[in-house]
């Protein structure tokens, strides 16, 4: 017997459009002989629709048009999905797991997994606490720090300290010098990032960045190459080879990973294997650290002379066909397909 799976997608985020690809990556892979699949699109502003056409590619199938209203029940005696039908008595599908194909915020941020829970459905990924404070850059670090694994210094600064600029900067001018990279606390895919080499740009930048987040992490340069890890188990925690970023601009932005064609990934980094190996260490160790499960990202920057720098971590990284997560476990033997499955495998509350 099939078991049903909610594909949720979309979402209000910034990454709203990076979902569609992803839940199309998903949606094509997914073996559908083992998982009777109810793909459920949020939109922009906010409203639940199941969509139940035959063309799997979200980014141009109309499902915004043609879907119909659905909700996630948080009845835990229920675990449905609630469709609603104009003038017609509720539909309730019962749903054996979730795989949240979201990405950002009120997706990879705890709150939608607190629907989760409250609704008793097993689902893919991290759970409540492990995916706020991983999309929370500034607890991601105070956490992380408990382990040991280095990463760049940084300063703090809320929204409201904007009131006095001049106090702002002398605070992060005397924490370290300049050139600063700039990011929201809370936001995925590099949204909102941007690099300060004086006074004038640390302002636009905090501006910037305050624009998706009231609270902005400052933190120093670190002159190093990009590279990633896949991180995949609840207990038994398995780690793929080391990916690296290669950016057509100055940092991996937005419009660097998605809309720059010059912009290109190894899922084979060409690194010391000590090295590599201390990566997959340290990815391990951060994805324990905030108590991940089921899928993660985990990114760091390797020095000239071979030192690594702790970047982040995404609890719910892109699925779409160009994305290091998928790509790393097709490298080390796991086709797409089959990596859906052990997700789904792993699913849990």
């Amino acid at each position: 017997m099939k078991e049903s799976v909610l594909l949720l997608f979309g979402g209000q985020s910034s990454e709203h459009e990076v979902s569609l690809k992803s839940v199309t990556t998903v949606m094509k892979h997914i073996d559908h002989s083992k998982f009777e699949v109810y793909p459920v699109g949020i939109t922009k502003e906010g409203r639940w629709l199941l969509y139940t056409g035959n063309n799997p590619d979200f980014t141009c199938n109309r499902w915004q048009e043609v879907g119909i209203p659905a909700v996630l029940s948080p009845d835990a005696t229920q675990r449905s999905l609630v469709v609603l039908k104009e003038e017609e008595v509720p539909v309730y599908i019962k749903i054996d797991k979730i795989f949240p194909v979201l990405h950002g915020r009120n997706g990879e941020d705890g709150t939608v997994q607190g629907l989760f829970e409250l609704a008793q459905i097993p689902f893919v990924g991290c759970g409540v606490l492990a995916s706020a404070v991983s999309m929370d850059k500034a607890f991601t670090k105070i956490v992380v720090k408990e382990k040991g694994v280095p990463q760049a210094n940084f300063v703090l600064v809320y929204e409201r300290e904007l009131k006095d600029e001049e106090a702002v900067v002398s605070k992060i001018e005397a924490a370290f010098p300049y050139p600063y990279f700039i990011k929201p606390a809370n936001a995925g895919s590099s949204v909102g990032i941007s690099k300060a080499a004086n006074k004038v740009e640390l302002l636009a930048g905090l501006k910037l960045a305050f624009e998706h987040d009231c609270k902005v992490l400052v933190e120093e340069t670190i002159v190093g190459r990009e590279v990633e890890t896949a991180v995949l188990g609840n207990g038994d925690i398995e780690v793929s080879g080391v990916g690296e970023i290669f950016s057509a601009a100055e940092f991996y932005d937005y419009d660097g990973k998605y809309n720059n064609p010059d912009s290109k990934t190894v899922v084979d980094a060409d690194l010391d294997p000590a090295i590599k190996e201390q990566i997959r260490r340290y990815a391990k160790d951060v994805f324990e650290a905030v108590e991940g499960k089921g899928i993660s990202r985990v990114d760091f920057f390797v020095k000239e002379d071979g030192g690594i720098i702790f970047n982040e971590i995404n609890t719910l990284p892109g699925f779409t066909s160009i994305s290091m997560y998928p790509m790393l476990w097709r490298a080390a033997g796991i086709e797409t397909k089959d990596l859906i499955t052990r997700l789904l495998d792993l699913a849990c509350l």
